[in-house]
């Protein structure tokens, strides 16, 4: 069996344009877990060791690194960790499967508002939303005021850096004119 070599999704080096940065995230494991039905409690209680609490729809919360982050009705990723050990759930890893980039900076929410269909105006961090860029699915995570983790499928990482670097441009282009 041959060895697999892992790889970064994109391999691009940080950009920055109106002070505002996007970069790929480093790799981390990445499960998904939704309950098995009636399981909530026990699913909590199998949670406690990891210190996190199956997120409410739109939030996460994170605890040494791991992360549960809501990602749609009974379904949450697990970011950052393995999951314990006989969950009451449905466990898959998707590692694989998706990208995480960053965006940071002052001009983050003026990028994602011409490509997210959702008012950022008043998220804040431990807020999460399952929506689209543009086209693109995307699970967009608010880690604070103007920085925000942005997962995608990872067979759609260079459209999704492409609409991202674009937005980043065409800020700076319209505060250059100012």
């Amino acid at each position: 069996m041959p060895d697999l070599i892992a790889k970064p999704a994109l391999g691009h080096a940080p950009l920055t344009h109106a002070a505002t940065s996007l970069a790929e995230a480093e790799w981390t494991p990445v499960h998904s877990i939704a309950p098995f039905p009636g399981q909530e409690k026990a699913l909590a209680k199998a949670l406690k060791p990891l210190g996190l609490a199956f997120p409410a729809p739109n939030s996460w919360s994170e605890k040494a690194g791991a992360r549960l982050v809501w990602a749609g009705r009974d379904l949450a990723f697990l970011i950052g960790a393995e999951p314990p050990a006989a969950l009451p759930a449905a466990i898959t890893d998707q590692s694989d499967a998706w990208v995480t980039l960053t965006l940071s900076g002052p001009q983050a929410r003026a990028v994602l508002a011409r490509l997210v269909p959702l008012d950022l105006r008043a998220a804040k961090a431990g807020q999460a939303a399952r929506c689209g860029l543009n086209h693109l699915p995307l699970i967009l995570i608010c880690e604070g005021p103007d920085s925000f983790r942005l997962m995608t499928f990872r067979s759609m990482a260079r459209t999704a850096w492409h609409e991202l670097q674009d937005a980043l441009i065409k800020i700076e282009a319209r505060l250059s004119l100012t």
